[in-house]
C-alpha cells in the first residue's frame, strides 16, 4: 500500500500526478489528511477529499510514503509529530519514502538525506550544505527518491511505478499518457 499525504496547501499536480499514475498501474494508494479535515485544499484552491484522516489508520501495510511539495504544504506536513514519527520508522524500516519539490526538505530536516544524493526545487537547497542536491528530474538514494518539482510530477510517478513494480509497466504508462 502507498500511502499519499495531504496537508492544506499541498501542490496540486504533485499529489494527483502520482495517485492517478500509481492507480493506473494497479498499485494501491491511499490518501490521508494529517489536517484532521477529511477535505483538504491545495495551494491553488482545489479541495480534494482524502481517503482517510490520519488517526484512522494503522500503516502497517506500508510499501512506500509520499510527500507531495508545495507551500505551505510542505510546512504543514512537517508540523504534523505524528507524520515525522512515521517518516522516521519507516527510514529505519527501510520502506520506500518519496518526496518532491519542497518536501525533500522534510526528510532533510529529519537528517535522513544527510551526505546522500537528492533533488529539490531550485532555491530550497542552499540550507540543506549536508545534502548532494543533483539537480535532476528524480532521484534515488536507498529506499528514498526525491523529485525536482511540479514538471517532474509524471517522472517522479513513473519512477516509483518503477520500484513498485518494474520499469516496462511504467514506461508503458508513460507512453499511454502520450508523455
Amino acid at each position: 500500500m502507498v500511502y499519499l499525504f495531504l496537508a492544506d496547501g499541498f501542490e496540486t499536480i504533485e499529489a494527483l500526478t502520482p495517485i492517478d499514475m500509481l492507480r493506473r498501474a494497479d498499485i494501491p494508494v491511499t490518501t490521508v489528511s494529517v489536517t484532521g479535515n477529511i477535505v483538504v485544499t491545495s495551494a491553488h484552491n482545489v479541495p480534494v477529499k482524502a481517503d482517510a484522516l490520519f488517526d484512522e489508520v494503522s500503516f502497517s501495510d506500508a510499501q512506500m510514503l509520499v510527500l507531495p511539495g508545495g507551500m505551505p504544504g510542505t510546512t504543514n506536513l512537517a508540523k504534523s509529530e505524528p507524520l515525522m514519527k512515521l517518516i522516521g520508522k519507516a527510514a529505519t524500516q527501510g520502506l520506500w519514502i518519496a518526496a518532491i519539490c519542497a518536501a525533500p526538505t522534510i526528510l532533510c530536516g529529519l537528517g535522513l538525506l544527510d551526505g546522500k544524493k537528492a533533488t529539490v526545487y531550485p532555491g530550497f537547497e542552499t540550507a540543506f550544505p549536508q545534502v548532494v542536491f543533483t539537480g535532476a528530474s528524480v532521484e534515488q538514494t536507498g529506499n528514498i527518491i526525491t523529485g525536482k518539482g511540479p514538471g517532474c510530477s509524471h517522472l517522479f510517478a513513473a519512477h516509483m511505478i518503477s520500484v513498485l513494480k518494474n520499469k516496462q509497466l511504467s514506461d508503458s504508462i508513460l507512453s499511454a499518457m502520450q508523455f
